[in-house]
């Protein structure tokens, strides 16, 4: 149910101005709009964020910050099935646009660790999830679908559920998950959904692929392509917010 469909060209308005300089003092960063249904852009020389509206017609705008970015805009909305949207910031590749300098993708036996850590904003009266998306695939492949897509679901709010059933749970990083498994029809998806709301957490991405390649047919041999931290909202969404968000691979 879910695709994630390629970016298309960048479509950017300020919504600020830089600040006068004075002596040796660093020039503030100027937030960037982006309306434009795949616009992007990168942050801190190192992550992309995008706009990535791929379900709906309804306009979407997000507010990039010099470390995140906000839902300033949502006008779509939908009862049920998939989402509206996955504005997200990432490292790594995304139908070809890859993260500046992305060390993704890379072998999963060639990586010793991937930490990331995340800080969200949650906001009432809308339905949506607050999720990482971790993509992985037989080859290295930068662009189209990936095979697998690992979910991590910090929070979930208007009874949304992730795609296929609940298979068990599992405790991953000192807490506890349910744990879903489905196919969306181009893609395996298994999902870690969190007991209550998770606003800011520091961990290792591995720790979750190592658990999906026992249940899976992943295997050491797989490349992982992308880290990505956004949400997926079906309805509202204004207000919803990337404080920060950072991932190294080591």
């Amino acid at each position: 149910m879910k695709l994630k469909h390629a970016l298309s060209a960048v479509a950017l308005c300020t919504a600020g101005l830089l600040a006068p300089v004075v002596g040796t003092a660093p020039a503030a960063h100027a937030d960037t709009l982006i309306c434009d249904q795949y616009g992007s852009t990168t942050i801190g020389g190192r992550y992309v964020v995008m706009n990535n509206r791929w379900g709906s017609s309804a306009q979407q705008c997000i507010n990039v910050t010099g470390s995140g970015f906000r839902i300033q805009t949502q006008q779509g909305s939908t009862s049920g099935g998939a989402p509206l949207s996955y504005p997200a910031v990432y490292l790594g590749c995304h139908y070809s646009n890859c993260s500046p300098g992305s060390p993704l993708p890379r072998q999963l036996s060639r990586i010793g660790s991937a930490s990331s850590s995340i800080s969200y904003t949650y906001v009432g009266g809308s339905t949506f999830d607050a999720s990482y998306d971790i993509w992985m695939d037989p080859t290295a492949k930068t662009n189209g679908v990936n095979q697998m897509e690992l979910m991590i679901w910090f929070n979930r709010v208007g009874g949304v559920q992730p795609v296929g059933g609940r298979v068990g749970t599992t405790t991953i990083g000192g807490r506890s998950w349910e744990v879903w498994q489905g196919n969306n029809g181009g893609n395996d998806v298994v999902s870690y959904v969190a007991q209550s709301a998770i606003s800011g957490w520091s961990f290792n991405v591995m720790d979750f692929v190592n658990d999906v390649d026992n249940r899976t047919r992943v295997d050491r041999s797989w490349y992982l392509t992308s880290i990505q931290a956004g949400f997926e909202p079906w309805s509202g969404g204004v207000g919803l917010a990337v404080n920060s968000f950072s991932a190294n691979i080591g």
